[in-house]
């Protein structure tokens, strides 16, 4: 008789106008202990009619969660997972509640996300799937609920529906390969919202970024990939720059992680293929994560040593600007504070030829700027004689100080303290350039101008102050007039500008 009943409630509960009538008998907390039944018809009745009642009705759906309706409806994942209706009815009862916090709070306290998985791997429509991504969806917006769905192995599902459906052409895969995606993203990008930066479930990260590239080494063909493919390759570089920036306090740790994982190898096996194939988009994903992996000092000494500088030179055969400009920003983070690095690359021909080549390429400024930066990063963190011939040979100074007039102070202070270390270590090389590019007028004219910076100008004297080592250019120095212009500053309203025309006016009455 019960069983009836709730039949012809789940019936009636379609007609929208006989919805108020039953929540005004109180029917809905008449009907939540018959979830608790082992009766599957009585479950699939009273599941109906509890949904079709609260559908859009969030007080009713507060109500619900605070009787203790979640509890029961992961009992009916969970004993009746192979019941195709019961589960469906759970999952739509799930889906609808979902967006409550107090939905969510609950269903951390349950193992909801193992009967997820379970779901995920049985799932043979494209409407369950979409159902199922919703419910997850949802979850991983609680902080509890995600680290339990990425240790129950739901990044890990994923990337196998993701691999099933490569290749694909039908609209209705490719909505479920965006879905499953940014799924992936969504779960292993952390959003603890004490915390600004977020936070990354780091073991589970690593491991499912291993796990995703060695799946998509084995099931890759001859042919170049496939837009599904290469939306997965995607996430894979993206997770990889989450894990290392994430968290900021424990970045090196990560970063190392991802060398010992063998992470970094496969990124550049993935990139190879890609030059040769053309597939721009997943070399730019590629590069960005290597530029992250980058930052920290332990990994560019891991590099370094495993010869990861040549390999990502081979990229020099790209001609895709954006690729390009990322390959010149991930070998400048290489170099920067790596005298082993700058050494490697200054003494490159094939590389040091394409800097100038890009440095003098005005179509692409970004990628002209992001040249000018990796040459002026080789000779500031550069401590051989050999690179500064070798880029004196390239033709590389005149760039240089060219940069020294950039209208980026950034840059300008770059270039000048480049040249200052270069000045330092063989000025007699160097010479002969600089008195052909003029620099010391340019030198000048950036102490006379008001409008450059203070730190622009202290760098200035700098350099000043090495080229006063040379004969000739002190003599250049001494015709330009300098040396008025030093007294000038001496009563500069910054107190290091003052600071460094004193000590370069003294350096030039040959004082110290």
């Amino acid at each position: 008789c019960a069983v009836k009943a709730a039949h012809v409630l789940s019936e009636i509960t379609k007609n929208e106008e006989m919805k108020k009538p039953c929540i005004e008998a109180d029917l809905v907390l008449t009907l939540i202990p018959l979830l608790e039944s082992t009766d599957q018809e009585m479950l699939l009745h009273a599941g109906r009619a509890i949904g079709r009642i609260c559908y859009d009705n969030c007080g009713l759906q507060e109500e619900l969660v605070k009787v203790g309706v979640i509890p029961s409806l992961v009992r009916i994942l969970t004993d009746y997972a192979e019941s195709e209706p019961l589960v469906h009815v759970a999952l739509l009862a799930l889906y609808n509640l979902a967006d409550l916090d107090s939905a969510k709070e609950a269903l951390s306290m349950t193992k909801v996300a193992d009967q997820l998985v379970k779901q995920l791997r049985r799932a043979e429509s494209h409407e369950r799937l979409e159902i199922v991504f919703e419910v997850l969806q949802a979850l991983a917006e609680n902080d509890a609920l995600k680290v339990q769905l990425v240790d129950a192995g739901v990044p890990e599902v994923l990337s196998e529906i993701l691999l099933r459906l490569q290749g694909s052409s039908q609209a209705e895969d490719t909505c479920i390969v965006k879905a499953a995606s940014d799924l992936i993203v969504s779960l292993l990008l952390g959003g603890n919202k004490g915390n600004i930066t977020g936070q990354v479930h780091k073991e589970s990260t690593s491991k499912t970024i291993v796990w995703i590239s060695a799946r998509c080494e084995n099931s890759q063909g001859k042919d170049s990939l496939n837009s599904g493919f290469a939306s997965l390759v995607s996430i894979i570089m993206f997770l990889t720059s989450l894990t290392c920036l994430v968290l900021p306090l424990s970045s090196d740790g990560n970063c190392l992680r991802m060398f010992q994982l063998g992470v970094i190898h496969q990124l550049l096996d993935l990139l190879e293929k890609q030059v040769q194939s053309g597939d721009t988009s997943v070399q730019q994903a590629a590069l960005s994560a290597l530029q992250s992996l980058t930052i920290p000092v332990v990994s560019k000494v891991q590099m370094l040593e495993e010869g990861v500088a040549e390999r990502i030179e081979a990229l020099l055969r790209s001609e895709s600007p954006p690729v390009q400009f990322k390959l010149l920003g991930t070998l400048r983070m290489l170099a920067d504070g790596q005298a082993d690095a700058a050494e490697v690359l200054g003494q490159d021909p094939l590389l040091l030829n394409r800097l100038v080549q890009w440095c003098s390429e005005s179509d692409h400024s970004g990628i002209c700027g992001e040249a000018n930066r990796l040459l002026a990063s080789i000779l500031h963190h550069n401590r051989s004689q050999e690179v500064v011939k070798a880029i004196h040979a390239a033709q590389g100074v005149k760039h240089l100080v060219s940069m020294t007039t950039s209208e980026h102070a950034a840059m300008q202070n770059e270039a000048l303290n480049a040249l200052a270390i270069a000045s330092a270590i063989d000025l007699e090389t160097l010479e002969e350039s600089f008195k052909e590019c003029q620099l010391v007028q340019s030198l000048h004219k950036l102490l006379r101008d008001d409008n450059t910076s203070p730190e622009v100008k202290y760098n200035s004297m700098g350099l000043l102050c090495r080229l006063l080592n040379s004969g000739d250019l002190r003599q250049e120095i001494e015709e330009d007039k300098i040396k008025d212009t030093l007294e000038q500053l001496c009563s500069h309203s910054n107190a290091d500008v003052v600071k460094e025309a004193t000590t370069t006016l003294q350096v030039l009455r040959g004082k110290t």
